[in-house]
């Protein structure tokens, strides 16, 4: 294609506009509006794709900003293989499951204030204190039923699904489905805390190692393989890093990230990096959206939810 092939068509905005309309109208835009609508084209295409194994990585407090369901909902629907997350998130899906709640808030706020009425803040949503007390009291009958076991992350996660009832939970939703759940800095959460402590008068045995071999098999008997990533850290690098140790990349790859690559950092660095260390293929279909995951995912979900719905 030479390089004045593809002049800008300004996006029309009417006032009865869909959700996949609006991205076809800015598929002819440039800057973030045209890479959303390139990774719409390009997670259709992968979720199409019936020989594709579709990796979900998801970093950042996409739970408590209110985006669990949109998880839970592409799991029920098939859309999701292998989901990658933090203990975080998986600790508020829990909070969420149990019926309590998280609250909108505001980052212009006084934090000691907050600190003094039992309010624990996540940028602008609000989260009691006295809800971390029902979640400890629900871990620790859940680990009761493990004692004398030595288990997985992998596991751990599916077990504690087992548990819950509200079907929007991804890890309820993971469970029925029986879609894995891996976690690799599980520690670094409450539900890592509480088992943790629970270890003090019990035995409980988690081998953070046990899920890698399951994980890799995963990766490397995959015929075809996409990535949705929102946002990086731990869950991004062991979507890609499995692929070091298999004859395979990622043929589809998305990230939603408001990193830069410049620091260095692997939360911001691009795909075509990644393809450098052979993760993502040479001829892969790949996309970084930058922008806030809770605006670009759900865009991102309904279009092509939207158009997969058309093309059936």
């Amino acid at each position: 294609m030479t390089q004045l092939e593809s002049p800008i068509r300004h996006a029309v905005i009417t006032p009865d506009i869909s959700v996949t309309e609006l991205i076809d109208q800015m598929s002819g835009c440039a800057f973030g509006a045209g890479r959303l609508a390139e990774a719409v084209d390009i997670y259709t295409a992968m979720l199409n794709e019936r020989e594709c194994t579709r990796f979900f990585g998801l970093a950042g407090a996409m739970v408590p900003a209110g985006m669990r369901n949109i998880i839970s909902h592409l799991i029920r629907e098939g859309h999701i293989d292998v989901l990658v997350t933090t203990g975080a998130n998986m600790v508020h899906d829990v909070i969420e499951a149990l019926g309590l709640h998280h609250y909108k808030g505001s980052d212009l706020v006084d934090d000691i204030e907050l600190k003094h009425n039992q309010v624990n803040r996540i940028y602008d949503v609000f989260l009691p204190e006295e809800h971390f007390t029902d979640l400890e009291d629900f871990l620790q009958s859940t680990y009761s039923q493990l004692s004398d076991q030595t288990i997985s992350i992998r596991e751990l996660l599916t077990h504690i699904g087992s548990h819950l009832e509200d079907k929007d939970s991804i890890l309820k939703s993971a469970y029925d489905a029986n879609i894995p759940i891996y976690c690799p800095a599980l520690q670094d959460s409450i539900i890592g805390l509480q088992a943790f402590l629970f270890k003090q008068n019990a035995k409980l045995v988690v081998d953070a190692f046990a899920d890698m071999k399951e994980f890799m098999d995963i990766c490397y008997n995959a015929t075809r393989t996409g990535a949705l990533m929102v946002g990086g850290g731990v869950p991004k690098n062991y979507i890609l890093q499995s692929m070091l140790i298999t004859p395979n990349d990622f043929d589809y790859a998305i990230q939603l990230t408001t990193d830069r690559p410049d620091p260095g950092g692997l939360s911001g660095a691009t795909l075509e990096e990644a393809q450098s260390w052979g993760k993502v293929g040479e001829r892969a279909r790949s996309m970084t959206i930058y922008g806030d995951a809770t605006i670009t995912l759900p865009l991102l979900v309904a279009a092509t939810i939207s158009r997969i719905g058309e093309m059936r």
